[in-house]
C-alpha cells in the first residue's frame, strides 16, 4: 500500500468518527449551526433589516425572515456588486457562482470563505466515507478525471465570478494535483465538444481510476472514447473503479453506462449546488443521501403540496416525516436567508437523516391536477428499462392538451434510445402502469377518462445534445429538464424526432 493510500485510509477513519458525532445528535447539530450563522448575520444589513438582534431561537427567525426566491434576494446581490460591504454576510463574498434559470436571466449566488470551505470538505468526506465503508483505497494512486466547467473567472468590484465547477477547480487538494486530469489548459476550453475531444486525447492512454461529472456529459465522453478505440471502457481503463456524480438521478442512465463500461463500477452520488453542498451517499443499501447537518447550512422544510399557500408551515429537522415531498429552504454561511432552493426532497430515513431529490418545486406536470413529479417519471422509466432491456440516453415529459376533436389529452414522453425495446407498445404500457401505481391522481384521471394513456415520441440519437447545443447549454452543469408543465421544450424537440 502506498503512503498516499495509507494516509487516505487513516483520514477516512478519523472523518467517520467526526461524522458520527453530529449524525447521532442531529437536532443539536442544527441548533449549533443556527446559532452560529445568526450570530454572524447580526452585523449585516440584512440582519439589521430583519431584527436579528432580537432573535433568540427559531420561532423568532421564522417570524422575521420570510421564505424568498432569487428574485427577492437579487436587490441584495446588486448592492454587493455595487461595492457595499456587510450586506448578507460580514465583508464581501469571495465569489459569485453564476447559474441560469430565473425569469430575469442569470443568477449570482454568493460563496464566502466559510461556505467554500464546507463545499470542499463535503466533497472530500464523500470519498473518504466510501473508503471507510468499502475498504477500497487503491484508486487514490491512479488518475482521476473531473469533467467540469472552465476555471477561468471574471471579476467585478474585487469579487470573482464563474460557474461553481470552475470555482471548485481552484480547490483541488495538492496531493491530488499530480493525479488530476484533464490539464488546466483543457479545462479552460469553453466549447464543450472541443473540450471533450481534448479530454479524450489527454486521458485515452492513462490509468484512469476515478471519473466524476454529470452522467449525461460523462456518457458523451465515454462514447467518444469507444468510437475511437472500438472497445468497452473497462478495456480502455481496466483499473476504473469509481464514478462520482451529482445533479441528476443516475438510475435511468445506469444500464447505458454499464453497457459502455462493460462491467459494473462503484458509484457515489452527491447533492451539491451553488447554494451549498447538502448531502452525499454514505451507504449503498438504498438511495438515500446523508443530509449534512453541521456544514454551515440550517434547513427548513415545507410540504410541497402547501408551498404555494399564503403562509405554509415551515418545519425544522426534528419535525419531518418519511415519504413526504418537501420543498427545501436554507439559511447558510454564505448569507442566504430563508432561501427557497427550488429542489424538493423526500426523507428515506430519520436515523440518520437521509434524503432523495424528487424534483423541482416549479418543475412538475399538473395540467389536470395530477401533480406528477420527477421522481415518479424516473422510477417509471427505470421499471420500463428493467423489464425490456432497453437503454435510454435521455428523456423528458410534457402534457399535450391540444388534441384532435374527440381525442383525450395525454402526457407525451420524448425518449432518445441507445437501444430501443423489442416491443415499444409494451415499453410504453409499463411506463404508464408504473406512473399510475405511484400517482393516485394520475390513476384517477386515466380511469375517469379525463386523460388517455401516455404516448411516446422517439428522438434521434444525439437529438438531445443537438437541442442543448442549439440553446447554448451543451456540457458543464447544464441538464435537460425532466418534465415541464408547458410545451416549450416539447415543441422544440420535434425538430429531432424520428
Amino acid at each position: 500500500m502506498s503512503l498516499k493510500a495509507l494516509g487516505a485510509r487513516l483520514l477516512a477513519r478519523w472523518v467517520h468518527q467526526k461524522t458520527r458525532q453530529w449524525v447521532e445528535n442531529p437536532v443539536e447539530a442544527q441548533r449549533r449551526t443556527f446559532d452560529q450563522i445568526i450570530a454572524k448575520g447580526r452585523g449585516t444589513s440584512f440582519g439589521a433589516e430583519h431584527g436579528f438582534s432580537a432573535i433568540k431561537g427559531y420561532s423568532d427567525f421564522s417570524s422575521r425572515v420570510p421564505v424568498r426566491d432569487y428574485e427577492s434576494l437579487k436587490p441584495y446581490v446588486e448592492r454587493i456588486f455595487n461595492g457595499e460591504d456587510d450586506v448578507l454576510w460580514p465583508g464581501k463574498p469571495l465569489y459569485f457562482a453564476k447559474t441560469s434559470g430565473t425569469t430575469s436571466g442569470a443568477k449570482y449566488i454568493p460563496i464566502t470563505r466559510e461556505s467554500i470551505k464546507e463545499q470542499v470538505k463535503a466533497s472530500r468526506n464523500a470519498i473518504l466515507n466510501y473508503i471507510h465503508k468499502t475498504g477500497n483505497v487503491r484508486f487514490v494512486d491512479g488518475k482521476m478525471i473531473f469533467l467540469q466547467g472552465s476555471p477561468i473567472l471574471d471579476e467585478k468590484n474585487g469579487i470573482k465570478v464563474g460557474r461553481l465547477s470552475g470555482i471548485s477547480a481552484h480547490y483541488v487538494p495538492g496531493y491530488l494535483q499530480k493525479n488530476r486530469l484533464p490539464s488546466w489548459e483543457t479545462n479552460c476550453i469553453e466549447d464543450w465538444e472541443t473540450k471533450v475531444d481534448r479530454v479524450v486525447e489527454e486521458t485515452i492512454s492513462e490509468d484512469m481510476t476515478v471519473i466524476a461529472g454529470i452522467p449525461s456529459w460523462v456518457q458523451m465522453y465515454f462514447e467518444k472514447l469507444k468510437e475511437i478505440e472500438k472497445k468497452p471502457i473497462s478495456i480502455i481503463f481496466p483499473n476504473l473503479q469509481l464514478f462520482i456524480y451529482g445533479g441528476v438521478n443516475y438510475e435511468p442512465y445506469r444500464s447505458k453506462f454499464e453497457s459502455l463500461i462493460g462491467r459494473k463500477v462503484d458509484s457515489i452520488e452527491l447533492f451539491p449546488a451553488s447554494e451549498g453542498f447538502f448531502a452525499y451517499q454514505d451507504q449503498w443499501e438504498d438511495r438515500g443521501l446523508l443530509l449534512l447537518l453541521e456544514a454551515g447550512i440550517f434547513y427548513e422544510f415545507i410540504p410541497a403540496d402547501t408551498f404555494f399557500e399564503e403562509s405554509p408551515r415551515r418545519l425544522t429537522i426534528g419535525e419531518v416525516e418519511l415519504g413526504v415531498n418537501y420543498a427545501m429552504v436554507i439559511s447558510t454561511n454564505a448569507g442566504l436567508w430563508g432561501y427557497n432552493l427550488g429542489d424538493t426532497v423526500q426523507f428515506t430515513s430519520l436515523k440518520p437523516y437521509r434524503v432523495i431529490v424528487t424534483g423541482r418545486i416549479k418543475h412538475f406536470i399538473s395540467a389536470f391536477g395530477e401533480h406528477v413529479i420527477a421522481k415518479e417519471v424516473e422510477y417509471a422509466m427505470e421499471e420500463a428499462i428493467r423489464q425490456s432491456g432497453a437503454r435510454v440516453n435521455e428523456f423528458t415529459v410534457a402534457p399535450q392538451i391540444q388534441t384532435r376533436e374527440g381525442e383525450l389529452p395525454y402526457h407525451e414522453w420524448f425518449v432518445e434510445f441507445e437501444k430501443a425495446p423489442d416491443n415499444m407498445a409494451e415499453f410504453t404500457a409499463v411506463l404508464d402502469r408504473s406512473l399510475q401505481d405511484q400517482n393516485s391522481y394520475y390513476f384517477d384521471l386515466i380511469e375517469g377518462k379525463i386523460l388517455q394513456r401516455l404516448r411516446l415520441t422517439q428522438i434521434q440519437k444525439g437529438g438531445f445534445q443537438k437541442y442543448m447545443k442549439s440553446i447554448g447549454k451543451l456540457g458543464g452543469q447544464n441538464k435537460v429538464k425532466r418534465l415541464s408543465n408547458d410545451r416549450d421544450l416539447a415543441e422544440a424537440l420535434y425538430a429531432y424526432a424520428l
